[in-house]
């Protein structure tokens, strides 16, 4: 009787990782237990608190350590980094890690994106779907390039245009507010009919840094698909200055015909920098996100 001879190859490893609304997945840094939350906002290298680091004895490595800066504000935060043994909830391997004295968010012992994840289709179901929804497709775009052996550092964004010029649109549910930085606010200001008006507000950003916040009024919806934004609060001092954008509650200064109005150039703004963040106010009506970094998309499901 003849032998049958069947290859059993290995199977094939996930496609899709699914992140529930809470966000939070038990892993392991370097063999100790962490609570980790996957989140939309953070970057791709994983950003431990400061405490996890000293349990587990991290330190910058001799001559070949790599320390690296993120930028709020004016504020630079520098993280120590280290490759150790991690596991995101995807299985061990090595990779490297940051911290500093700042965590990047409150109550979480690991903050890391989606593109630290092994599956190539990362999904973060923020609803239950809801009649009427409709799903926007937008091109996936990075902070900064993949390093090699030393690991992918940025964040992933969107990528949207906004008066013939590219803007970064980030997605944000841990924070409140839809919040842009001054460059953005101007150009959407000036396409969109914006004012803003009330007091400076103090509100958080990342690593518990707090940057002045006004509220900018649209007066033509911005719309991103399905959502429609009329108000956004604008990072008035971040990536430019919103001096420019029309402040409904200043008087209105007389007009001099003869008044010769002399304007500084400054250093070159990128306008590539300038950044939109979709915040929970206008999430909660997006059932999900879903980053695809086989198609390099990102699409979003949202119901008006």
């Amino acid at each position: 009787m003849p032998l049958a001879l069947v290859l059993v190859g290995a199977a094939s490893p996930p496609q899709e990782r699914v992140v529930d609304a809470d966000s939070i997945v038990t892993g392991r840094i370097a063999g100790l237990p962490a609570r980790i939350r996957i989140d939309p906002a953070a970057p791709a290298m994983p950003l431990i608190d400061q405490a996890l680091a000293e349990r587990a004895k991290l330190k910058l490595e001799g001559s070949w350590g790599i320390s690296i800066g993120y930028a709020v504000g004016g504020t630079q935060v520098m993280t120590r980094t280290q490759a150790v043994q991690a596991d995101l909830g995807d299985g061990v391997i090595k990779r490297r890690v940051g911290w500093a004295k700042r965590p990047f968010a409150p109550g979480v012992d690991v903050s890391v994106g989606p593109a630290a994840l092994a599956e190539p289709i990362v999904r973060f179901q923020l609803h239950a779907a809801r009649a009427g929804e409709t799903t926007t497709t937008f091109k996936a775009r990075h902070e900064s390039a993949v390093f090699g052996l030393f690991g992918n550092f940025s964040a992933t964004y969107a990528e949207i245009d906004v008066g013939g010029l590219p803007m970064r649109l980030r997605f944000d549910p841990y924070h409140a507010r839809t919040l842009a930085t001054a460059g953005a606010a101007v150009r959407i200001a000036a396409l969109h009919d914006g004012s803003v008006s009330g007091p400076t507000v103090p509100t958080e950003i990342f690593f518990g840094i707090e940057r002045p916040i006004r509220t900018m009024t649209l007066g033509k919806p911005l719309d991103l698909g399905a959502l429609r934004i009329t108000t956004l609060g604008v990072r008035t001092n971040d990536v430019g200055s919103a001096a420019a954008i029309r402040d409904a509650d200043a008087p209105a200064a007389p007009v001099d015909p003869d008044e010769i109005v002399v304007t500084a150039k400054g250093k070159k703004r990128d306008p590539r920098r300038d950044t939109l963040s979709l915040g929970a106010d206008q999430l909660q009506h997006c059932s999900s996100i879903v980053f695809d970094r086989t198609a390099e998309v990102i699409r979003l499901t949202c119901a008006r």
